[in-house]
């Protein structure tokens, strides 16, 4: 006898969340990091610098902060000790805070981050042969409650500004000693960080302005100088601003897609009350044409017995159809009280073999830090873990 099919969890359906950006403390000095070039071009105007010099002194500041990673405007040399000083009054240059940083047994790198108002977010690095993946979040919380998705539990509190996303990019560079010292040529072919996926904690497309501001930054070739197709941005489904997606920042797109029903979707991925599965695949179709990418990566993670049947796999196929895709088989990342198990290794494999015989890449995606709690869904605030943890021990004990 087998046991019968598990019904999803029901979770609320996403509310409209309008995150106001974070204002800054009166008298504060501006933040450098994160400007766009036409930010920065403007702020420079107004501290005083003349037009006609403006390109090229954006240009300067730009190499040594994105491609240097010089934090100090005193060893900005090819810059007048005058106009160094002038800088140093008139702005910051400023990271969010490595709080702590754990090392998994596979090499996994998590880092607990410290933004502006004290609140955290998770970054994670990921070493593969050939590649190093940096995981970064675009929201501290998310409010998309999908329930599967440890990360989702946490409240959406406000948005990342475009320094603080850039910001977890820089820090990962620092911790893997990956600025190139003077004379070194710019190869990104060679580095331990070479792709960004936005992937981490919070939906990207809700908070699109900052987000897009931050890949300019990352792909700008004068400093960082990670190309297009060497970043992920993933989504749940805000079909309105998948278009804008591809032409604004071009880059490549992952859908985070878990279900071929509405209804398995509708608990699984709540979005998908407002946009479902045929509506988000009609904003896709285009995708790949529009910011000329190969294909799109559909996220799809196992559950035993919620959607991993062979049926659901035959379905996939069939919703794909027209769609250069390639999907990714995600084991179940189990957490304390998820409501889900992993799908067996064999059903992952039954399933993985029947989009492959269709013409589909569906690899199945190794586990990486998991002893840290650094696997896919699994980001949440650690100290947030343990002041929940010891709120319940104080209840019990009715201190």
């Amino acid at each position: 006898m087998t046991d019968a099919p598990r019904q999803p969890v029901t979770a609320p359906v996403t509310q409209d969340v309008m995150t106001l950006p974070r204002k800054q403390a009166e008298g504060a000095r501006p933040n450098l990091i994160g400007m766009t070039r036409e930010a920065m071009r403007d702020a420079l105007i107004s501290m005083g610098t003349p037009e006609r010099q403006a390109k090229m002194r954006v240009n300067q500041v730009w190499q040594w902060l994105y491609h240097w990673g010089v934090r100090d405007f005193a060893q900005m040399t090819n810059l007048a000790k005058e106009f160094r000083a002038k800088l140093a009054e008139t702005f910051v240059i400023e990271l969010p805070e490595v709080v702590t940083r754990q090392v998994s047994e596979d090499g996994t790198r998590k880092y607990l981050v410290r933004i502006n108002g004290g609140h955290e977010v998770e970054v994670v690095y990921i070493p593969e042969e050939g590649r190093g993946t940096l995981c970064v979040s675009s929201q501290v919380g998310c409010t998309l409650t999908c329930s599967f998705c440890h990360t989702g539990t946490q409240k959406l509190v406000r948005n990342l500004t475009s320094a603080e996303i850039v910001g977890q990019v820089m820090l990962a560079r620092d911790d893997l000693g990956e600025w190139p010292e003077k004379g070194a040529p710019n190869d990104p072919t060679g580095r331990l960080l070479s792709n960004i996926v936005l992937m981490g904690m919070g939906e990207p497309l809700y908070n699109f302005e900052n987000v897009r501001d931050a890949m300019k930054i990352v792909m700008d070739g004068e400093g960082i100088a990670l190309g297009r197709r060497r970043i992920t941005l993933s989504t749940s489904g805000v079909v309105p601003e998948i278009a804008r997606t591809a032409r604004e920042i071009g880059c490549l797109l992952a859908v985070s897609f878990h279900a071929t029903t509405d209804e398995v979707r509708d608990a699984l991925v709540p979005i998908n009350k407002r946009w479902n599965i045929a509506t988000l695949l009609d904003a896709l179709r285009d995708y790949p044409k529009v910011s000329n990418s190969e294909r799109i990566t559909f996220e799809y993670v196992m559950l035993d017995g919620v959607n991993d049947s062979d049926e659901d796999a035959r379905r996939l196929v069939g919703l794909l159809e027209g769609i250069p895709a390639k999907v990714n088989l995600i084991p179940f990342n189990e957490w304390p009280g998820a409501p889900y198990r992993r799908s067996s290794n064999n059903r992952i494999r039954a399933f993985a073999t029947i989009l492959m015989q269709a013409g589909y890449a569906s690899p199945i995606r190794t586990p990486r830090g998991e002893d840290i709690m650094a696997a896919c869904g699994q980001l949440k605030s650690a100290t947030e873990r343990e002041r929940k943890s010891r709120a319940r021990i104080e209840a019990e004990a009715g201190l």
